[in-house]
This record gives C-alpha cells, sequence and structure tokens, in this order.
C-alpha cells in the first residue's frame, strides 16, 4: 500500500490505492460496496514517454495511439474490466450529457458532452481529466451510474446539478439513494483563476465566497471539487454519501498528470476515471 493516501480519515476509510500487475490506481470503495466497479488511474506504470514509462490512456497527438492502446488494456486488466466498454465522450467543458440505453450505443462514434450515464452492465462511463474534476455518481437502488468531467466551465454550468437531474428523469433515480466519488483534481491549494471566473462564479453560487481563498488582487485560487459538493448536495445527495479524494493533481505531478503544472514541458497525459455496473440483470 503506497503512503499517498494522507489527508483526511475519511480519505483514507473511502478511497484506497491500489496496484495490480504493477498497475497503480486508486478506488472509492464506497462505490464499489454499492455494487459499481471504479477505479481513477495514474501515471503508474505505462509505455508513454511524457516523460518516461507514464500510464497516458489519452489519445491526442503528443502520443503514439498505439501506446494509448497498450495503456489502456493494461489499465482494464488491471481493474478486472478487460472485456468492458470505454465510453467517453469528445469533452469541450460543456454541461451536455449522453445517456447509453443500449449496449450497441457503446461503440457509436463519441458526441461532444461532458458526462456519460447509464444503467447498462458490463461498460465503463468515463471521464477523462488533467487537473479538472471527475465526479463519479452511482444509485444502488436502480443501478444508474454516470461519469462527469466537470473542469471550471463545467461546474459553473452546472453540469453534475444537470447529471443528476437525469438520473433521477430518466431512470427514476432518488438522489438521496446516490453516492458520488470525487477523484484527484487541481486542488484549491494550486488553482489560481482570473476575475473572470471569479465573477462568473459569484453571480451564480451563493456559496461562492466558500470556494475562494490566497487572494492576490485580481486573482484567487478556486476549490473545483468543494463547488462539485455542493452542487451534489444541492441535488438531493446526503453529505454523508459524499465522498472526496482530496488529492491535488498539481501537487502530485509524481502520481498524477497537470496539465497547469507541466504544459510548458510538453505534452501532457490524460487520466481516466470510470465507473460501471457489476451484474448481469437489469432493474
Amino acid at each position: 500500500m503506497d503512503t499517498i493516501i494522507e489527508t483526511t480519515n475519511q480519505t483514507e476509510t473511502d478511497f484506497k490505492l491500489r496496484t495490480e500487475n504493477n498497475i497503480t490506481f486508486l478506488v472509492c470503495e464506497r462505490l464499489e460496496e454499492a455494487g459499481f466497479k471504479n477505479a481513477f488511474s495514474t501515471r503508474r506504470v505505462g509505455v508513454s514517454s511524457l516523460p518516461d514509462s507514464d500510464l497516458n490512456l489519452g489519445f491526442f497527438s503528443g502520443d503514439n495511439p498505439e501506446n494509448v492502446l497498450e495503456n489502456r488494456r493494461m489499465f482494464l486488466q488491471a481493474i478486472g474490466a478487460e472485456s468492458w466498454p470505454i465510453v467517453t465522450g469528445k469533452q469541450v467543458h460543456s454541461a451536455d450529457l449522453w445517456i447509453i440505453r443500449k449496449q450497441c450505443e457503446s461503440l457509436s462514434p463519441s458526441p461532444s458532452c461532458d458526462g456519460v450515464l447509464s444503467r447498462l452492465p458490463g461498460i465503463l462511463a468515463v471521464a477523462q481529466t488533467a487537473d479538472c474534476t471527475p465526479v463519479l455518481i452511482a444509485d444502488p437502488v436502480t443501478g444508474a451510474f454516470a461519469a462527469v468531467h466537470a473542469g471550471w466551465r463545467g461546474t459553473a454550468s452546472r453540469i453534475v446539478e444537470r447529471a443528476v437531474a437525469t438520473l433521477k428523469s430518466e431512470y427514476s433515480a432518488n438522489p438521496g439513494d446516490c453516492r458520488a466519488a470525487i477523484g484527484p483534481a487541481a486542488g484549491s491549494c494550486c488553482y489560481e483563476v482570473g476575475q473572470d471566473v471569479i465573477s462568473q462564479f459569484k453571480s451564480s453560487f451563493s456559496y461562492a465566497d466558500e470556494l475562494f481563498s490566497h487572494h492576490n488582487g485580481d486573482k484567487a485560487n478556486l476549490d473545483v471539487p468543494l463547488a462539485n459538493v455542493h452542487q451534489l448536495i444541492d441535488s438531493g445527495l446526503s453529505p454523508e454519501h459524499i465522498y472526496k479524494s482530496n488529492l491535488c493533481t498539481m501537487c502530485r505531478t509524481d502520481l498524477f498528470f497537470s496539465y497547469r503544472k507541466e504544459k510548458n514541458r510538453g505534452a501532457v497525459g490524460r487520466l481516466l476515471s470510470v465507473i460501471g455496473r457489476i451484474g448481469d440483470s437489469q432493474n
């Protein structure tokens, strides 16, 4: 067991770092106990040269597609999901969602969206990040689940609130039954934004003052994970059912990719946060 999880008792209880076949990933055990396979990837250990032996799981011009395919194969094998298709949208920092209702749709060309929802067993809904906040949501009663890519733009557009509302309207999920895991992301310790972002959040959220710290002139640090906690609670989730990793991608570039921290050094890899329903039956 690695010693990276050292921030809070909740993190130590709810998240565990695992290594299988030399691949290291983070798991929210509370989602697992509820019947959902889930994992938050790290950059350890792959075949991409970003700079050396990194587990880049995103397709982009800075890496060879064969490397990404091999990294994904190793990651899926490590988490026990070799045969599960990965379903992710073409992320554009929107509040748009993609609902997967049939197995064949998981193999369709990806639309532009930043959230994937389903109730089908045996597929993985995915959020791809490198500082943005990944939010995995699961309803153990209906079996519905979602993976949300919540950057500051998506958060400002209330994508998590929209995802919970869609789980409710599409699958009759009761938000009070849902669980949510917020994975590694740029934290309030490091994530500085300008006055345009500050103004947008302050005009949109009554709790905005809680989200900003380290004020420096017309700049301040923004706590995007905390903003998503607020949105989940406002959507009807119980605070006891929201699990926050408290791991900052900008602080821990030994473990995670960070676009903000590493973009000046060259190509930056991508992490995957995945969730899928375990089981063969459908509600």
